[in-house]
């Protein structure tokens, strides 16, 4: 929260249950929420995301959100590093390091996207070409050849 107390944009907070009691907004243009559903409403007006990068860097894609992710460092096999590194190759991310993680850390790299425009569009187009929309209709197919295929011996 540190990090955004002065922000010159707009800050939507999920915190989350457990820690949204002991957290105050610092400021008009900061809501602080603890829960948000349907998250996609979220993802949807936004125009950059800061997260961890578990699973939802796939949601990340779909909505072809730009991101500054921060892995956790102790994901089962580092996967959530994994995650933030095909993010980055592929353009639409840039990570911050959880041992790197300070507030003017975490706002330099928030700003260096946010406001900078030819870059935030860049970054969002990249995450929109790392989506798979049809990804599950992709896997049933696969499925439904493979059960229809004679058995090899």
């Amino acid at each position: 929260m540190a990090a955004f107390a002065d922000a010159p944009y707009r800050v939507l907070h999920v915190a989350g249950r457990r820690d949204f009691p002991g957290l105050t907004a610092p400021g008009p243009h900061y809501d602080l929420r603890d829960y948000m559903t349907p998250f996609g409403t979220a993802l949807a007006g936004a125009d950059l995301a800061v997260a961890r990068s578990g699973g939802s860097v796939f949601e990340l894609a779909q909505y072809g959100l730009p991101a500054v992710l921060i892995p956790y460092p102790h994901a089962a096999a580092d996967h959530q590093t994994t995650n933030a590194a095909w993010m980055e190759r592929g353009g639409a991310a840039t990570v911050l390091s959880d041992a790197a993680l300070t507030p003017p850390a975490l706002r330099a790299a928030v700003d260096a996207v946010l406001l900078d425009p030819g870059r935030l569009r860049s970054m969002a187009a990249a995450s929109a070409a790392l989506a798979r929309p049809r990804a599950a209709a992709d896997v049933a197919r696969e499925v439904l050849a493979a059960a229809a295929a004679p058995p090899t011996r």
